[in-house]
């Protein structure tokens, strides 16, 4: 092989002995790989999170990685807390208006954390309220200071007549800071776009859930599209941001009944918290997802995982359990 290192190429020969040693042990100082810095053992992201904090009862969860902490929300008490890997919960936001906080979106680059709220009756505090059942709404806050900057109603946009219960529940924000929210109850999607203007994006039947769930897991795909799933049946749909009256069905042979929160790990891998089946299906794509095909699997097992959030490497599930328990717990899935 040409240029390939050797001794005499680099004038060693005509040294003693010795002095060769020597200039040899100088050169493998240089080399690369001889750092001690080489040694240092590479992080290691916990394996699971058990939070001692009753009555929370998240429902969503993302990861600040400025801030090396999860947010959850909290459809027992209709606040958001954070999350440290010793296990430490701190509250970050609260307000009258947040009866249940529901689905969470973390958008970083905007000082924002968005939140689904909706009143479904599993708030204690909250007794015979008119807006049981009836709640559809987007909270945001400063991610610098904690403040309810923003609350906007969703549920008013609708037809009373035609979409009578609303259920605001996960969120995904596109390149441009507009909001998705999915509304489980009714066959909507709503959006937000920056200044606070709320429009009805999608409304058809086809994405009711009848006398359960509809719509549930939303995220946004870089390519210009969402993707959602149907906690009823499972179905996953794909919704063009720029003609949302075009979604179609990704077909799929891997049942996800029971889907709920979603998790775009990459462009061509989807996470799918199917909580009825107590699994994680890992989904694939390689026609820009008109079809999909299951990859792997994570069984969480009876805790009610509710939805799942990247960070770095890894993705982390959210355990509930239930709103009297006394801890919830953050677990990293392992296909």
């Amino acid at each position: 092989m040409a240029n390939r290192f050797s001794p005499a190429a680099a004038g060693f020969a005509s040294l003693p002995r010795f002095a060769r040693l020597t200039a040899a042990a100088g050169l493998l100082v240089l080399l690369p790989g001889c750092s001690k810095d080489d040694d240092t053992p590479a992080v290691t992201n916990p394996a699971q999170i058990s939070v001692r904090q009753a009555s929370i009862y998240p429902e969503g969860i993302q990861w600040d990685e400025a801030n090396k902490r999860f947010y959850v929300s909290s459809r027992a008490k209709g606040t958001v807390g954070t999350v440290r890997d010793d296990s430490t919960y701190t509250e970050f936001g609260k307000d009258s208006k947040l009866i249940s906080t529901i689905g969470l979106n973390l958008d970083a680059s905007r000082s924002r954390l968005l939140a689904a709220v909706s009143d479904n009756g599993f708030n204690p505090s909250v007794v015979n309220a008119p807006t049981k059942g009836k709640l559809a709404a987007l909270a945001i806050f400063n991610t610098s200071t904690g403040a309810l900057s923003s609350f906007v109603d969703l549920g008013g946009l609708a037809d009373p007549g035609r979409n009578p219960n609303h259920f605001a529940n996960d969120i995904a924000v596109d390149k441009d800071g507009n909001a998705y929210i999915t509304d489980s109850m009714s066959p909507i999607i709503y959006k937000v776009d920056l200044q606070g203007k709320a429009t009805v994006f999608l409304e058809n039947s086809q994405l009711s859930g009848g006398s359960g769930f509809g719509l549930n897991g939303i995220v946004y795909h870089p390519d210009g599209y969402l993707l959602t799933a149907k906690t009823s049946d499972g179905t996953l749909y794909k919704v063009p941001v720029g003609n949302p009256l075009g979604f179609t069905t990704v077909a799929k042979t891997q049942s996800l009944v029971g889907a709920d929160g979603l998790l775009l790990f990459d462009n061509n891998t989807l996470l799918v918290v199917a909580g009825s089946q107590g699994t994680v299906f890992r989904m694939a794509s390689t026609d820009a997802w008109a079809s999909t095909t299951a990859t792997g699997s994570f069984a969480t097992g009876a805790v009610s995982p509710t939805t799942i959030t990247k960070r770095g490497s890894d993705a982390y599930v959210l355990y509930p359990y239930s709103a009297t328990a006394p801890r919830f717990r953050i677990v990293k899935a392992a296909f």
